[in-house]
């Protein structure tokens, strides 16, 4: 047995740290999982789709091999041909912005991070490919610089293969870390496993971070310098080698299945289609006491507006499923596909706020209406900003809180094709959908009564969120966009806004 030339990291102190320099490993060390599979797994199926994943897998056995009985080089070197080979640096890039920081934020490690989070320069050297990491280390854990294994390109695609000096690992990573300090020390050195020795050595104090155990739980996220509020890719789960084999056995079964659901949603009554979701595994629950439908000749605006929060394109359609009849919605952008199969109507904005008004108003005299004034979902517990168009519109305001739960796949996209959204929502085992019909919103509180627009979406924002247990924010749509896909979902644009951190409401 090979004695620990380092005291182990529970032994760092961190105080007064603000001035001092840290380089650390990333698998192992800052994250407590040491598989980097489940990532490249990640950028496999979101930017190459099922094949590729399934590609990766195969591989996964041979890389395995060669990391333990040749080297951790070339174990590294296969997971990179396999997940990247032919791949549009783009897509790459835009995993890692939009999808992978969810799943590493998930696995921080409290001890490294503890002492990394402490010093006042951070650097990260990490065997993964930098294009993989870079976006997560530097805009949410606050890392200065990051040095990793350099991906090979061609024309704007990636070949496979890896760039000089070949994957960071041992003497390579000492080599970088020379170069980026020339003779300066780093005063802390992070790693866990015998390759990171070589630049542990060139620091002034260095810790080994041991294998995690069941007991280790990861930072929580109110511990990170900013909350990951908007994420984006399909899966839900980390995809470790038997999640993924699951997933992809999974999906010959599911997309009939979800076709399925989706006929039965559209071809059936909509007071037999709560139950047909029931029999097909597709649970709906409904609480508090909905309003009855209009009645009909009642005069102008007539019908309710239901204020809904929104988590994905499928939230009036499970309005309606729990009111056991059609109410329309009036939505912002959804794919052609999608108004094809709903089956209920729906009627696009235009963005104008004058015709938007009118269309509204002339809707609500003869029916119900079903509205998600954040306009766009989110996946986490939070509300983006409501708009306030609605509450200028009519006194008859109903909020309802939507909850849903998927666990393997997310029924939403921001960089995908949003064709197959309520594919993939349906295409989970058992999606479930929770429903609360709040009290009707009193007419001291509507516009009616003098209160402004303003006031109004900021109250029923407040209800919802109070309701949910979830927290508001001044979010919108297009920050959202501009943070997950570099647009701000109209037209496309190349510089991202950052995100700010969470506003009250």
């Amino acid at each position: 047995m090979t004695v620990a030339r380092f005291p182990s990291v529970e032994k760092c102190a961190s105080i007064g740290r603000e001035s001092h320099s840290v380089v650390a490993d990333l698998d192992g060390t800052l994250l407590r999982g040491r598989s980097s599979f489940p990532y490249f797994a990640l950028v496999a199926f979101e930017a190459g789709g099922p094949l590729r994943l399934l590609f990766l897998l195969l591989a996964s056995p041979l890389a395995g091999l060669l990391y333990y009985f040749v080297s951790e080089s070339a174990g590294i070197q296969v997971l990179v041909f396999a997940a990247f080979a032919g791949m549009k640096v783009a897509d790459i890039e835009s995993v890692a912005r939009a999808v992978l920081p969810k799943f590493y934020s998930a696995d921080l490690h409290p001890e490294s991070w503890r002492v990394f989070s402490s010093c006042g320069n951070r650097c990260v050297l990490t065997a993964n490919p930098r294009i993989m990491v870079e976006a997560f280390l530097k805009d949410f854990l606050g890392a200065d610089s990051v040095m990793g294994t350099e991906i090979a390109t061609y024309k704007g695609r990636a070949t496979g293969f890896v760039q000089r000096p070949g994957v960071l690992v041992g003497k390579n990573k000492a080599d970088a870390l020379k170069k980026a300090y020339g003779d300066v020390k780093p005063d802390v050195g992070l790693g866990d496993r015998l390759t990171d020795h070589p630049f542990m050595d060139l620091c002034k104090e260095s810790y080994i971070v041991p294998p995690c155990t069941a007991d280790v739980k990861a930072v929580t996220t109110d511990k990170l310098p900013k909350p990951i509020i908007f994420h984006d890719g399909r899966l839900v789960q980390k995809p470790t080698p038997v999640t993924a084999l699951l997933i992809l056995l999974w999906i010959p079964i599911g997309f009939p299945l979800a076709c399925l659901r989706i006929a039965a949603g559209a071809l059936l009554p909509m007071r037999l289609v709560y139950y047909a979701f029931a029999a097909l595994g597709v649970r709906v629950t409904v609480r508090g006491s909905p309003p009855p439908p209009p009645k009909s000749g009642a005069g102008a605006n007539s019908g309710v507006l239901f204020i809904c929060s929104h988590r994905t394109l499928l939230d009036p359609i499970f309005l309606s499923t729990a009111l056991r009849r059609p109410v329309p919605a009036v939505t912002y952008s959804v794919s052609r596909l999608s108004e094809l199969i709903s089956p209920i109507k729906t009627v696009r904005l235009s963005r104008d706020r004058a015709s938007d008004a009118a269309m509204i108003k002339t809707l609500l005299q003869t029916d119900d209406l079903a509205l998600c004034p954040e306009g766009t979902t989110c996946r986490e517990p939070f509300l983006l900003r409501f708009s306030s168009l609605f509450a200028e519109l009519t006194d008859e305001l109903v909020p309802v809180a939507m909850v849903n739960r998927m666990t393997m796949f997310h029924g939403t996209t921001a960089t995908g094709w949003k064709g197959m959204d309520p594919f993939y929502f349906f295409m989970n085992p058992s999606p479930a959908y929770e429903v609360t019909f709040l009290n009707k919103l009193p007419r001291e509180l509507t516009c009616g009564a003098g209160k402004s627009s303003h006031e109004v979406a900021n109250y029923i924002q407040r209800v919802i969120a109070a309701t949910l247990a979830y927290e508001c924010t001044g979010f919108t749509r297009k920050d959202k966009y501009r943070a997950l896909a570099g647009n701000d979902g109209v037209v496309a644009e190349k510089s991202p806004a950052k995100m700010n951190n969470v506003m009250g409401c």
